[in-house]
């Protein structure tokens, strides 16, 4: 049977864009932002997105289009009866557990979204919106229900197939997302302390530079935010058409997600200074310190549905290609059908997200990583460990076993300097880079 590919240039970008821009620029990076220094954070996270960010993805794309099959198959087909393709066995169990825990935020964010429709959160509930979130998610059953509902979602769409499903969701959910996001940071620009917030997130604190978590933590959201490493964009990319392009499309994806990134931030910073609100709250910022922010300000109920649309449509399109990685595994390994792969790898994720969601309630006492709860602990375990040793493998694969004609004509890219520069970069950089970081980290811990 022909494999499925990709109706249009556009339609790809728009996709991978999708993946790029999700929880990672709006819930992920405005809190690792606030808890790493803002702008310091800020301008480490813009240098890794274009000396490493960039030359990554496009690595991972060439991977995918010379591969032409899922994570596991390509580095098969291109390094026969070698071990590279456990490289695309990590990516496929890290973008299963990302997954695991993302659909539940988006549980989070759906209920939410629902709850600012039909008025609830228009104004404070009793005990504040902290107490109000703990005691919704110390439930058992009505988180499961959102996250359930999330994943239902996202498997009717990838049960569709790329170009009729994938395709066919970016295409209608990126322009939305673009001018929904446009439109809230413009209100929160009219903000009265609109402009210590935009203070934090843009005058660097020069102390900073020196601290090698300040480091880590841009580059896991580096990584985490461009979805490299763990498979995805090499799946997204093997669809393509032989005469489909890659540097372009590369680096308007890397420029447009961080500019999603910078404009999460003006977006949310502001409204953050402007009521009094911590930037450092962490993970619950956007389901604590927000709406609270929301019903103190004018009109609030109607940017509260903003925020939570703009967040469940930003998770949605990340979501599908995240669900992609272990569909097309399963499709191929295990000979199921689309939509039998499709339900049993979103049943698996949902199966593991459980245990996720009940790290908020009855498992509310089990930690794993540096006494962080069970969510924590795996955003913690993918962002700063699996990600960056996947993207590393990726550049060695590329770097050391692909010879340097090999690469460059996979990369496609035609200018003397920029070939040389990439290369370098890749075959160099980047893995010297990762492990420097890893390791000072660790040590400075």
């Amino acid at each position: 049977m022909k494999r499925d590919e990709w109706k249009s240039r556009l339609g790809f970008m728009l996709a991978a864009m999708g993946s790029a821009v999700g929880l990672g620029n709006i819930w992920r990076f405005s809190y690792v932002a606030g808890e790493n220094g803002g702008a310091t954070f800020l301008l480490i996270y813009i240098f890794f997105i274009l000396a490493f960010g960039i030359p990554l993805l496009l690595t991972e794309f060439s991977i995918g289009k010379a591969g032409k099959k899922d994570a596991v198959g390509s580095f098969m087909r291109l390094a026969p009866g070698t071990k590279w393709h456990w490289t695309g066995v990590m990516g496929v169990i890290g973008g299963t557990l990302i997954l695991s825990f993302y659909s539940v935020v988006c549980g989070w964010s759906l209920y939410y979204l629902f709850h600012y429709l039909i008025g609830d959160f228009w104004t404070e509930p009793t005990g504040g919106f902290g107490q109000s979130f703990e005691n919704w998610t110390s439930t058992t059953w009505e988180p499961l229900f959102w996250q359930f509902l999330f994943m239902i979602a996202v498997v009717l769409v990838v049960i569709r197939g790329i170009k009729r499903g994938i395709e066919r969701a970016n295409l209608i959910a990126m322009p939305a997302l673009a001018i929904l996001m446009v439109v809230l940071a413009v209100y929160s620009l009219t903000l009265d302390g609109a402009s210590e917030g935009l203070a934090f997130l843009f005058t660097p604190d020069w102390s900073q530079f020196g601290n090698p978590q300040v480091y880590l933590a841009a580059m896991g959201q580096a990584f985490f935010s461009l979805s490299i490493g763990i498979g995805g964009m090499l799946t997204y990319a093997s669809y393509l058409k032989s005469n489909d392009r890659l540097p372009t499309a590369t680096v308007g994806i890397g420029i447009m997600d961080t500019v999603f990134a910078v404009i999460a931030g003006i977006v949310i910073f502001p409204a953050v200074f402007s009521f009094g609100g911590d930037v450092t709250d962490g993970p619950p910022l956007v389901f604590i310190t927000l709406p609270s922010i929301f019903a103190s300000m004018p009109a609030g109920g109607l940017v509260g549905i903003g925020f939570f649309a703009l967040l469940v449509m930003a998770a949605y399109s990340s979501a599908l290609s995240m669900l992609e990685v272990p569909v097309a595994y399963v499709h191929r390994t295990l000979g199921l059908s689309r939509k039998a792969a499709a339900i049993v790898c979103g049943a698996v994720i949902f199966a593991i997200g459980v245990t996720v969601s009940l790290g908020y309630g009855i498992w509310s006492h089990v930690t794993i990583v540096e006494n962080k709860n069970i969510l924590d602990s795996i955003d913690y375990i993918t962002g700063n460990y699996i990600l960056p040793l996947g993207t590393m493998l990726m550049a060695i694969f590329v770097g050391w076993y692909w010879t340097k004609d090999q690469a460059i004509k996979r990369s496609e890219i035609n200018t003397p300097i920029l070939q040389s520069s990439w290369y370098f970069i890749i075959r160099y950089i980047v893995p010297v880079a990762i492990l420097v970081i890893a390791i000072t980290s660790i040590v400075d811990k």
